[in-house]
């Protein structure tokens, strides 16, 4: 299915917000997490960051302190993934990437120790009271984070707009996959663009 070419459901203005998943030094660097075309998408989310910084709100994923903990299945996850704990990682690991980190503030960030940003307390209050409406999310990975958050914003009723060259994962079968669900399965209340369609089309 392919991308369309314009905003089915008309243009973005000031109910309009931007959702930056998880673009952070853990999955850009050299790490078990590594998304290998992060650096290729990420002068795209640089380009949507900076043409509205007030209205980005980044996302960080901030894993467990050490191997074990969390709750749940998320113990046995951390147990897998012990190199990935607050305790192995190096200094700095859990920031933004650096061009991103510029621009807070005036952008925003809400840290989340679980896929999805609608579990940690007041995003979405956050966003009502600033009358959003409508959300660009863009980042990593697609068929992770990206798609909890995506599923999470369906549920409170948000339109979603996604920027298809703004979104990436270390799974590229994973990738089309969730892009043919995204615009196949949810065609109502998700959109899926290119970048400068949507910075054409936020007024």
């Amino acid at each position: 299915m392919p991308e369309e070419k314009h905003l089915q459901h008309g243009p973005l203005g000031e109910n309009c917000a931007h959702l930056c998943i998880d673009m952070q030094n853990i999955f850009a660097g050299d790490t078990e997490w590594h998304t290998p075309w992060m650096e290729r998408v990420l002068p795209f989310v640089e380009r949507l960051a900076e043409a509205r910084p007030e209205r980005t709100i980044f996302t960080r994923f901030i894993p467990a302190q050490h191997p074990g903990e969390g709750e749940g299945t998320w113990g046995r996850y951390y147990e897998r993934w012990r190199t990935m704990t607050l305790d192995a990682l190096p200094p700095g690991s859990i920031d933004l990437v650096p061009s991103l980190a510029r621009l807070v503030p005036p952008a925003e960030v809400v840290d989340k120790h679980v896929y999805s940003p609608w579990t940690e307390p007041g995003l979405h209050e956050r966003l009502q009271a600033r009358r959003i409406d409508t959300l660009v999310i863009s980042g990593t990975e697609t068929d992770v984070c990206v798609l909890a958050a995506v599923l999470g914003a369906v549920d409170l009723g948000y339109r979603i707009v996604l920027p298809t060259d703004a979104l990436c994962s270390s799974s590229d079968e994973a990738h089309d996959a969730l892009l043919t669900v995204y615009r196949g399965r949810f065609g109502q209340q998700i959109e899926t663009v290119s970048t400068e369609e949507i910075l054409r089309a936020w007024r």
